[in-house]
Order: C-alpha cells, then structure tokens, then sequence
C-alpha cells in the first residue's frame, strides 16, 4: 500500500503521507548501486567490483538512498494520489521524510495542492445573441465574380498600347540628378498597372506606349520616402518588353460547366447560395457557442488555486514558443518585432489562462452533474479517424493513446454541446443609428452619397 493517510489540511490542500515497504525500497537502493557502482572506486577493487556493503560502509549507508527515493517516488505518489481520489494540480512540496531506510522502508510526508470544489450555477438556458443569417444577392454575385477571377487567362497584347488594369514586363533604371541611385534598377519585373506598387505617377505614365517601346519617364519622390530620395525629381528609363491582361470567362452555361458541378448559371446561382449559407450559419453557430462558453466561465464558483493559472499560462506560453520557433524565430525576438514587452505578453497569457481554467474546471463539474458518458462506437470511430491519419493500425494506436484519454475527450465534447442546446439565442441587439447631420454639412455632400443601395434577398 503507498497511501498511508491523505487529509485536507486547507483550502485546496491536502497533507499526504505515502509508504515504501522496505523490501521494494532495498530492491530499489540495490538497483541504485547496479547503476553506479562503475563511477566509484574503492581501495582494492576495480571500478563496478566493489560489493554494495563496502561502498555504504565507506561512503555512508545511505549514499543510495536519495537516489533509490527518486526511483520509486512517481509510482508511489501516483499509486496513493488514484487510492485517495486526489486530483494534483501541481508539484507536491514541504516534504518532511519521517523514515527512510532498508530495514523499514520510506514514510514520507507532503503537501499538495487539489483541484478546488466547483459548484455551477445556472448553466442551463443561458442567453447570448446568435446573428440571423441572411444571403443576398450580391453575396452571390460577388463569390460568383472571385470565381471567375480564380478561372481568368493571361492573354500576350501585341496589337495596342498599355491600358489602365494591364500587366506590364518591364526593364527599368532611376536616376537623380543624372545618377542611376542604388535599389532603383530591375529586369523582366512584372507590374499591373493601377496598383499602386509604385511612387505616384510612375503606373500612370507607362499607360499608351506599346510593346518593344523604349521611354523615360518623370516622376517626384514623396516628401515621407526614406532619406536619400525623399522629395527628389527622377528620371526612370523604361523598356517595355510585354503586356499582358487578365481575361475573365462570361459568366454563362460553358463556365458553370467547366467548374464541373453545373450545368446552368441558375444551378451555379443556387449551389453558391447553399455555400454561402451553409458556411455563414457555421459561423454563426461557432460565434453563438464561443460567447455561451465565454458566459458559462463566469458560472463557476470555487476558490480556483492561483498555481492554475500560472501553470496554464506557462503551458501556453511554451506552446507559443515552440510554434514559432518552427518558423526559426525564438520568443524575445517576436516580441521584439511585434514592439512588445515580455511582462506585457505574460500578463495578456495569465488573461487567456485564467478563462482557459474557469472553461476546463466548469466542463468537468457539467460531466459530473450531468453523467455524461463517451459512446464506446464514437470511441472507436475516433481510434479510427486517428490511426487513419497516423497511419497506424488501431490496435498499435490503442497501445500508445490510452482509450481513457479519447473518453475523457468525447464527455468534454459532450458537455459544450450539452450547454450550447440548453442555451438561448437572442437576436443581436440594434446597432445605433448615426446621429443626423446638420443641414449644413449634408448640403455639402454630392446627391448621389445620401442615396442607399437596397441589397434584395435571395432566398
């Protein structure tokens, strides 16, 4: 047995005393020495010969005892913590060792801090604002037309000048005061014109010269360009060796077709409608379920350790970390980059924790009240979706992920959605109007601005 008595000595706290029996605890010390005999010497013996009771008579009967504790204490700790139901939610401390020998094993005393008693209240019919959905027909329109930008063609233009919207490939070098400037110099660069990439009037007048052109053309950099350049007169020496447009298919039968999921445009219509609304009612369905959660936190009442949150934190501190160190950049230079202080982040993690535990410790007291259980097909369902994606045979997977944690999981999914059910939407609340302008000011606007582009529904 390694419990010997477990009491609650505080909130959250519990003092706990475990047993080693002194045979396991002897096997331990003797394994203990198997393992460091090889780096201790003794007068008269090779090193790893010296027997087990000449290294404790020369350097103390204990010298393995610390070593032989640390072998044995993490199954022993775990072994007592299930006996008493005790749920640890951090490192056990002031130990206080009563006895420790091979002759009378180990009794050991601690501390620990528990998870703390959660009483929920009112966590069924909770309110919050769920958005209508609505698609119009512009919606529509406007997926139908990044559709057709997505399915457009490049076309080669030799027959007339650059046109605003064009894409030009050009050979360019800048000179000021009648020296080519460093940075400003390319060859075969692609620019579509009226975007706006480059300084103010450089797009502009690359517009009506044609293919095979050779040209200079003049512009002024902005006052605000960095200091070598700024508010300076330019020439650019220009070779226009392309043009380019983009073609975008007419939207008629032929390209609902070529999409491969169509025959007409009204079928076209019709299948992005159900997209859009079936992708819109997603998003409302996940904002509805992320403001009930955000209510059900503060549901929970329990004098929460401080060590959860603080540990949560950390956790979500070093998950960061690790995510951005994939992409080869360490944490102090982020938040160097982002201009932000290290006490800053921190304090906006501990945030983010401390609603992560109130979610967690609220979801386990739900499981608990409610007796939610996890579908042993659903269990096996998700064995399987995991040793498809793992590519392992099932059996394997079983072997390394415990079918606890799977349940523990499938009763988490269980209880969310046992609170999103049990809750109330609410239609959002009524955006305020602006206030009215005066006279004055709408008499100065252009007659076209005061009138409203009504968007018809389409359903």
């Amino acid at each position: 047995m390694s419990l010997k008595s477990a009491n609650k000595t505080d909130t959250n706290t519990y003092t706990v005393e475990i047993t080693v029996d002194a045979e396991t605890f002897k096997t331990a010390v003797h394994n203990v020495y198997l393992k460091q005999r090889e780096k201790i010497t003794v007068p008269g013996f090779r090193k790893g010969k010296a027997p087990q009771h000449l290294i404790e008579n020369m350097y103390g009967k204990n010298v393995f005892y610390e070593d032989a504790l640390d072998a044995v204490y993490s199954d022993t700790v775990y072994d007592a913590f299930k006996e008493a139901g005790i749920e640890a939610v951090d490192s056990p401390y002031d130990f206080n060792i009563i006895t420790m020998n091979t002759e009378e094993g180990v009794d050991l005393e601690f501390k620990v801090t528990v998870k703390p008693e959660v009483t929920m209240k009112d966590y069924k019919g909770i309110e919050a604002e769920k958005e209508t959905v609505r698609v119009t027909k512009a919606m529509i329109e406007e997926e139908i037309n990044s559709m057709r930008e997505r399915n457009a063609r490049m076309v080669d233009v030799d027959d007339r000048p650059v046109k605003d919207g064009d894409i030009v490939n050009i050979d360019y070098e800048g000179f000021t005061g009648g020296e080519a400037f460093e940075g400003g110099k390319a060859e075969k660069f692609d620019l579509t014109i009226g975007s706006g990439q480059f300084i103010p009037g450089f797009e502009e007048q690359i517009i009506g010269h044609s293919l095979g052109e050779e040209f200079d053309i003049n512009v002024k950099f902005p006052e605000e360009y960095h200091e070598d350049l700024a508010g300076k007169d330019a020439v650019f020496k220009i070779k226009l060796n392309g043009i380019k447009f983009k073609e975008v298919p007419a939207l008629d039968d032929d390209f609902a077709k070529d999409l491969g999921e169509y025959d007409t445009v009204e079928e076209l219509r019709k299948g992005v409608e159900d997209e859009i609304r079936t992708r819109k009612n997603s998003e409302a369905d996940r904002a509805f379920e992320e403001a009930v959660l955000s209510q059900l936190t503060e549901k929970v009442e329990a004098e929460i350790p401080e060590c959860m949150f603080d540990n949560k934190a950390k956790e979500n501190i070093d998950n960061f970390a690790g995510r951005i160190s994939q992409q080869g950049i360490d944490l102090d230079t982020y938040l160097m980059y982002m201009g932000m202080k290290k006490e800053d982040f921190e304090a906006r993690m501990k945030e983010q924790a401390v609603d992560q535990v109130k979610l967690d410790l609220a979801i386990d007291a739900i499981i608990k009240l409610e007796n939610l259980e996890a579908d042993p097909d659903r269990v096996e369902e998700e064995f399987k979706k995991m040793a498809d994606m793992y590519q392992l045979e099932v059996e394997k997977l079983k072997e390394i992920i415990p079918a606890g944690t799977v349940e523990d999981s499938l009763k988490r999914e269980a209880a969310v959605k046992f609170v999103v059910d049990n809750a109330k939407a609410k239609k959002p609340a009524p955006k305020k109007k602006a206030a009215p302008k005066k006279k004055a000011e709408a008499a100065e606007e252009p007659a076209d601005a005061a009138e409203e582009t009504k968007e018809d529904s389409a359903e």
